[in-house]
This record gives structure tokens, C-alpha cells and sequence, in this order.
């Protein structure tokens, strides 16, 4: 059984996240602080009273944004501790899941927090912290059909069509995909989506981006250098890939 720790400055959010931990099976004790230095006051117990004591903690789920230390700074001191508690992210805001991720969080999860959603980063917890018989495999991206991919924002799963993203950029094993109306966060590594769209005309110009062949309005070749302009963006072809990239761009003009 998980002892959580729940961190969050807005006493509403604290209250319905202790609500949903506790009615999870896998979830012995979970206790709450209204702040990172709180927070870190009751680590602290915890990890003097070692992994059995009666103080332990085995997951910290934490806000990001707090006044005073916020939650990455607390996430950041306890990469420092011989045997630190997990941390999950709890947060309102997707422009951190780089930074947690970076961190080694377990999961990260946007607010408002669904059941189902919470229940997969106990999941996660359980699974790494070896209190479920078998490890939590990693969960698929369950889409519709092959010409939209799930994304999630604010706590809704909404469904983005594959034509209209018109490149995708890394962000560690996070991938943010460009649309001409914003961007979404998923956490598939960018040679997952390679792989998968393939097919569907995108191709790999540099390790931090795959662009759509049809979304490509300029190739542009200055003093050596090769980049495309995608709307606005101008991005820059890695030596690697730019002779592929027009040779694909020749057979579909041709073709």
C-alpha cells in the first residue's frame, strides 16, 4: 500500500486530490501540506524514519506553481536524498513536462484531475515503488482511428486530426506537435511518431523535428545550410537528412 503526500498551495485542489488518493485501493495513507516548505519538513520525517518507519513516504504528488518554493525546486532537493520519495506532478499547466520529466517524475498530471487519470499515475507509483505483482506497462495512446492521436489538455482528452499537424518538435521523451491553431504536449518520444507517420508523409529533418512533406512551402538553401518554412517557421535540415528530404520533396513534385 502507497503513504502519499499531497502538496498544494489552494486548499479546494488539496482537499478534492486527498478525496480521489484516498479512495484508491492502492493507497494506504495519504496526508496533505499546503506548501513546499511544509512539504519538505514532513520528507524530511519521513526519510529519518527510513523506508518501514511509521513516518515513510513513498510518493509525493505536487503542485508546480506555489508561492515561496515551488513545486520543481522541491522536486530539485530531493534528487539530493540518498533514497527520495516518487513525485507525480500535479499541475494546471502542460509548459513544465519537459522540466518534470528532466526531474524523473513518475507521471504529470493537468488539473482539473480526473479519477481514471490519477488512478494511472497510482499506477505508475505502485509499479516503481514494487507494491503491485508486475510492473505497469506503459500505457498506449488509444486512438479513434489512425487519422487522429489523443492529446490532453486540462484534464480533457481531446482528438487531434494527423493532417493538421504541421511539424513535430521533441521535448525529451515528451513530443509537442505544431498545428496552424497551437500546440499539444504527448508524452511519445518523437522516433515513436517517426515510425508510426511514416506512412502519412512525415519524415525526420534533424533530431528535434519531423515535419509533413505537404506542409512544406519553402526549401531554402543559403551558404551551405537547408531549412524549411513551415507557415512562419523556418527550420533547420540537419547535414544527415537534407538529401533525403529532396529527394522526397523532387518525387512528390514529380510524382
Amino acid at each position: 500500500m502507497l503513504r502519499a503526500l499531497a502538496v498544494d498551495d489552494e486548499r479546494p485542489s488539496l482537499e478534492e486530490l486527498l478525496y480521489l488518493l484516498n479512495a484508491d485501493p492502492r493507497v494506504g495513507s495519504a496526508e496533505g501540506a499546503g506548501d513546499a516548505t511544509e512539504a519538505l519538513r514532513r520528507i524530511n520525517r519521513a526519510l529519518e524514519s527510513g523506508p518501514d518507519g511509521p513516518d515513510a513516504i513513498d510518493v509525493v504528488f505536487l503542485d508546480i506553481q506555489m508561492p515561496g518554493l515551488d513545486g520543481l525546486d522541491l522536486a530539485r532537493l530531493l534528487t539530493g536524498f540518498a533514497r527520495p520519495p516518487l513525485v507525480v506532478f500535479v499541475t494546471a499547466h502542460e509548459d513544465f513536462a519537459v522540466q518534470a520529466f528532466d526531474l524523473k517524475a513518475v507521471d504529470y498530471v493537468l488539473k482539473p484531475v480526473r479519477k481514471e487519470r490519477l488512478a494511472e499515475a497510482v499506477r505508475r507509483a505502485a509499479a516503481q515503488r514494487g507494491t503491485t505483482p508486475e510492473p505497469a506497462p506503459r500505457i498506449p495512446v488509444h486512438e479513434p482511428d489512425p487519422d487522429h492521436i489523443a492529446v490532453e489538455l486540462g484534464g480533457v482528452t481531446r482528438f487531434v486530426a494527423v493532417d493538421d499537424i504541421t511539424y513535430v518538435e521533441a521535448q525529451g521523451d515528451y513530443a509537442r506537435l505544431h498545428t496552424d491553431r497551437g500546440s499539444h504536449l504527448v508524452r511519445i518520444p518523437l522516433s515513436t511518431l517517426e515510425e508510426r507517420w511514416r506512412s502519412r508523409g512525415f519524415v525526420r529533418i534533424h533530431r528535434r523535428h519531423l515535419v509533413a512533406l505537404r506542409h512544406i512551402g519553402e526549401l531554402r538553401l543559403d551558404a551551405g545550410t537547408v531549412s524549411v518554412l513551415i507557415g512562419s517557421e523556418e527550420l533547420q535540415v540537419s547535414r544527415r537528412h537534407a538529401r533525403e528530404l529532396r529527394d522526397l520533396l523532387m518525387r512528390r513534385t514529380t510524382g
